[in-house]
């Protein structure tokens, strides 16, 4: 435990916090089991090791963080692990990369029923699975899923700004004196097309010449690592999935023609719908419908998207179309916090009230003026009038 300790200290000392992601105020600390869930890549480990700094800096003896890669594990048990760390006082254990530790469900459950004095965080992949886990953590643990970075976080950590989080309703009531406050302040087309190609991801602090390197390392790991231990999926069947991947990361936003894609990739269409049901829990895709589905349900999707406008950059490469990466960012924006649905009048459906049609600064509202709550969310404009809306404002959801 010594060298667990000591390598702890070191990333803590190490760890910055002159900028820190707005989930970290929103999570319930106080509970006695935390998950932090989200793909790869999107800031997880240092959400935690921040929180770590901020609220146990005075006082580390009560606190530790592992990793449950660390080699450590191979010879010791969690909960041996946790039992030694309460007998030295400990109370505050944050473990990362959980899903790594073989039968880690039942492990956390039974620190969590035999070690009330402790409490635990631990953070995973996006294709975590809490509820249907062998031991069902569901009714214990308060679950939070982390996205990439929003259009708000990335200006607040490159313009040294500080702009709040906006809720949708503020957005539509007020996006024009917002705006006006925004652009008192910083111009956000000097910033808005790296975001879309570099800014989603936070290791591009680390460089933008090798993001795409990373970027593809990421989507490699998910593809190659995460899968085959989290689903059970054989890894002949990777390449097909990667195969499919790349077809889509070519045409997306796009409706899917599913019998067409699954003779491509040459598979059986039920498999078409369970691959794409992967790739979603993996936070690579979105699949959109016309109306609400229940969890786990295999149904043809009405229109897919790339998770992010990065990886738009990364797959689609010169065949990226600025008419898909705008809708792509709207989508990924708007659905941190709200249901998005397929709209066969516009192009979203939002909570089953709000319209929206994504375009360019001339786009008109032609085809949605008689819609009730209908909105045009226009790119290349710094402010909005009366139902257009800046698109950009949306990157202030989150």
């Amino acid at each position: 435990m010594e060298k667990l300790t000591e390598l702890f200290r070191k990333k803590i000392s190490s760890t910055s916090l002159d900028f820190v992601r707005s989930l970290e105020s929103q999570i319930n600390w106080d509970a006695r089991l935390i998950c932090i869930r989200g793909a790869r890549g999107t800031g997880k480990t240092t959400l935690m090791l921040q929180h770590i700094k901020k609220t146990f800096g005075n006082n580390l003896s009560k606190v530790i963080y592992v990793s449950l890669d660390n080699l450590y594990f191979a010879d010791n048990s969690l909960v041996d692990f946790a039992d030694s760390f309460a007998k030295r006082g400990g109370t505050h254990i944050f473990f990362d990369e959980v899903h790594k530790y073989p039968d880690w469900s039942k492990a956390l459950k039974n620190i969590y029923d035999d070690y009330p004095e402790l409490h635990i965080a631990f953070t995973g992949s996006s294709l975590l699975e809490i509820l249907n886990a062998r031991s069902d953590l569901s009714r214990r643990a308060l679950v939070y899923n982390i996205q990439g970075l929003s259009f708000r976080e990335y200006l607040n950590l490159l313009a040294k700004t500080d702009f709040p989080v906006l809720t949708l309703e503020e957005i539509i009531e007020n996006h024009e004196s917002i705006s006006a406050d925004v652009v008192s302040k910083i111009r956000p087309f000097e910033y808005f097309e790296d975001y879309l190609k570099f800014g989603y991801y936070p290791y591009f602090l680390e460089g933008k010449d090798d993001y795409y390197d990373r970027l593809n390392e990421t989507v490699n790991m998910i593809l190659e690592v995460e899968l085959p231990l989290l689903r059970k999926l054989d890894v002949s069947y990777i390449a097909r999935i990667k195969k499919l991947l790349t077809v889509i990361g070519k045409s997306a936003p796009f409706i899917p023609n599913t019998t067409e894609l699954a003779s491509k990739i040459q598979i059986a269409r039920q498999t078409l719908l369970q691959y794409f049901q992967y790739l979603e829990e993996s936070r690579l895709i979105f699949q959109v419908f016309k109306e609400s589905r229940g969890l786990g349900t295999l149904e043809k999707p009405d229109k897919i998207f790339l998770e992010n406008t990065n990886l738009m950059f990364l797959l689609g490469k010169a065949e990226t179309n600025t008419g898909n990466v705008r809708e792509t960012f709207a989508f990924n924006q708007l659905s941190k916090n709200h249901e998005v649905l397929f709209s066969e009048q516009s192009d979203f459906l939002v909570d089953k009230k709000i319209t929206f049609e994504v375009g360019g600064k001339n786009k008109k509202r032609k085809q949605i003026k008689e819609i009730p709550d209908s909105f045009i969310l226009a790119d290349d404009i710094e402010f909005g009038t009366d139902r257009r809306i800046p698109l950009w404002l949306l990157g202030f959801l989150y």
